[in-house]
């Protein structure tokens, strides 16, 4: 990116005390110009701990309502508004009132990409890096796993103590790497190691030589000896590992690996988004949410922080 955009930007963020946190899918121009690129447990745990009255978040809707509601004193707007996440929509609150009523002993396990509605109705926040110890450090033996079929298996696999109901959501770009594309790539790269997010399917899982969140994946990659890497998660991610590993060869295993919310957020909508902001918060629509669910959803949020650590 340009040197004099970069500077523009930087100039605009300090005139209207404002923390750019963008999450790895987003395109690599955006991640160059964030104050704090991560994975959205990183992002929750930043949101918390910048001095800046405005956040201003490159990723899709949720994230931006999780900064919302564990900083409610400040202004948060996202980069693009219309930026989505198809399977934070993939549960209702019926739903997990009809588990409860079915089990006793219960706790509801919300993955972090879920609405605000949904944490609000949830006994606990997860990401796909704490999921396995949050589940672990929970007294309720039974498990009600939203909104992710492929991560509660995942975590359930990592915690056989435990008694998992599983719902039917999915993220459709994980749920498109497909095992036979993945075999096919491993033969083009027989030398490659496989690295997973574990929101793919449990046959992806299966042939993988490491399993992780995104930010795990790009730790495991740059720590590793290994030169080739076959990546199964969103190619978003391909910016910040070719950052830490210029030396390293990485390889996705079909066009599929694309979210087109994330890709929504450009530099030129962020710029947009500062440059109508004004230093109070206004000119631009922020997230709003009601007192009552910033107090619901933010308790599971708050469990999160603590049973992680």
């Amino acid at each position: 990116m340009e040197a004099e955009r970069a500077k523009r930007i930087k100039e605009l963020q300090k005139e209207k005390d404002v923390v750019i946190l963008a999450h790895y899918y987003v395109d690599g121009e955006v991640q160059e110009i964030a104050d704090y690129v991560g994975d959205s447990f990183y992002l929750s745990k930043v949101a918390t701990k910048v001095p800046q009255r405005n956040i201003l978040f490159a990723g899709v809707t949720f994230m931006g309502e999780s900064a919302k509601i564990l900083n409610p004193e400040k202004t948060v707007v996202m980069a693009d508004e219309s930026a989505d996440c198809p399977m934070a929509h993939m549960v209702t609150p019926e739903r997990i009132a009809e588990v409860r009523a079915e089990h006793d002993d219960l706790a509801v396990v919300c993955y972090v990409n879920s609405t605000a509605e949904i944490k609000a109705v949830s006994d606990v926040c997860v990401t796909s890096s704490n999921a396995v110890r949050v589940v672990k450090n929970i007294p309720q033996k039974n498990i009600f796993f939203v909104p992710d079929n492929n991560l509660g298996r995942y975590v359930a696999e990592m915690v056989p103590e435990k008694n998992f109901i599983f719902h039917d959501g999915f993220c459709h770009v994980h749920k498109s790497i497909l095992a036979a594309e993945l075999r096919a790539a491993k033969e083009a790269q027989p030398d490659a190691l496989v690295l997973t997010h574990p929101e793919c399917t449990q046959d992806v899982v299966e042939m993988s030589d490491f399993v992780g969140s995104t930010s795990e994946i790009i730790d495991f990659a740059t720590e590793s000896d290994a030169k080739k890497f076959i990546i199964c998660t969103e190619m978003g991610v391909f910016f910040e590992l070719q950052q830490k590993n210029p030396e390293k060869k990485f390889y996705s295993v079909g066009h599929r690996q694309f979210c087109p919310n994330m890709k929504k957020v450009t530099i030129d909508k962020v710029e947009a988004v500062l440059n109508r902001l004004t230093a109070d918060g206004k000119g631009v629509d922020d997230i709003v949410l009601s007192d009552e669910i910033i107090e619901r959803a933010g308790i599971p949020l708050q469990r999160m922080l603590e049973l992680a650590e």
